[in-house]
């Protein structure tokens, strides 16, 4: 897969261009995939946050919003009970995931339980587009730190990539470099600290910092 890690979507002219560099086509000619499943895990999150994201409302300018050739909604929790002979042409055919936020030890708990996951290796021309924990879900480590829902035995991530994230810097009271530096004791690897105006593009074993605001690389 190409991987384009955000924490806020797709915020700026910089990260937009990295998407279509990405996909080798504008985004009106694209068709996307959004799985909205990591909001049901987080206590924030609720009805109207997916409702939001899903009507792809002015809310959701940086993600759903985009101008997508054609949207669709794959909801992770209901895909065991639909068979893979259904849904796993709609993942091969979609030029694009749109993986929201929530927690990300919830959607990593869906994502190996529905299939996806397995599935993930083998889509290698298909674009995956994180935000928060939709980016936080493919690294070795969460951290306890964003661990919301009651049901994680552990923190940790898929493992796709070698490094972990910690998002949304100095957007909330509680993500400040100060609470980041101490997360990354946690986690114990590498680890990108990046505000909602930064991403990280993963082409193989290539990782590009594309950013218009702050970010910073930790290491144990």
């Amino acid at each position: 897969m190409k991987l384009l890690l955000t924490s806020g979507g797709v915020t700026n002219p910089s990260i937009e261009a990295a998407l279509v560099r990405l996909l080798g086509k504008p985004v009106a000619e694209s068709s996307a995939l959004l799985i909205p499943t990591a909001q049901w895990g987080h206590p924030m999150c609720g009805p109207q946050s997916v409702r939001g994201l899903v009507a792809a409302d002015e809310s959701r300018r940086h993600l759903s919003g985009l101008g997508w050739a054609s949207l669709g909604v794959l909801e992770l929790t209901a895909l065991p009970s639909v068979g893979r002979g259904r849904w796993v042409p709609w993942v091969q055919e979609a030029d694009v995931l749109l993986v929201d936020g929530g927690d990300a030890t919830y959607l990593c708990h869906w994502m190996r339980e529905s299939g996806l996951a397995d599935l993930l290796p083998s889509l290698d021309d298909t674009v995956w587009v994180g935000v928060s924990a939709g980016s936080m879900v493919l690294t070795p480590r969460i951290g306890e730190y964003f661990v919301e829902w009651p049901g994680a035995t552990d923190d940790r991530g898929l493992g796709l990539v070698d490094f972990s994230i910690f998002p949304h810097l100095d957007v909330f009271p509680t993500n400040t470099m100060t609470h980041a530096e101490r997360w990354a004791s946690d986690v114990g690897g590498p680890a990108y600290v990046m505000d909602d105006q930064s991403a990280i593009a993963v082409v193989d074993d290539t990782v590009d910092v594309v950013s218009e605001g702050q970010w910073r690389r930790l290491t144990p």
